[in-house]
């Protein structure tokens, strides 16, 4: 596996964890207490906010917001010390924000600009521009200003 890449400009506050091999582009804020795991690839200006983790086969976009404790899964089916060929990461394209305690389940993907609740749990992809809460999260509204 490669080495880590953590891009130009990117911060990396106290108690982080990165793992061999994840990719981190340039200009992102990395908060305390978080953790990436090593095939997690992760475009540019994304902030994660403390008590994140990102697992194995996760993929970020760039301009992405990840709220406080929000919580990524990569396996539908875990058990104890038996492992999938492949891990089912969560997708989130760019420019969508995740809100604080927020869980996204294993294999989902969040579309771009969209804006997922606090404390939703998605189980479902989310479609550009939507707007989802609760549990299970549902799309509330779409967004429709153009923001550059």
């Amino acid at each position: 596996m490669a080495e880590s890449q953590i891009g130009q400009g990117t911060r990396v506050w106290q108690f982080v964890v990165v793992l061999k091999g994840a990719q981190i582009g340039a200009d992102c804020n990395i908060c305390a207490q978080t953790l990436i795991e090593g095939d997690v690839v992760m475009g540019d200006r994304v902030t994660v906010k403390s008590g994140v983790q990102i697992w194995d086969g996760s993929v970020i976009g760039d301009d992405v917001f990840i709220g406080p404790n929000a919580t990524f899964s990569n396996d539908l089916y875990p058990r104890s010390k038996q492992y999938p060929t492949k891990f089912s990461g969560v997708t989130i394209n760019n420019g969508a924000s995740i809100g604080a305690n927020a869980t996204l389940l294993p294999g989902i993907t969040i579309g771009e600009r969209s804006m997922v609740g606090a404390g939703a749990v998605v189980t479902k992809d989310v479609p550009a521009r939507a707007v989802v809460v609760g549990n299970p999260a549902k799309i509330v509204r779409y967004l429709d200003d153009p923001v550059s």
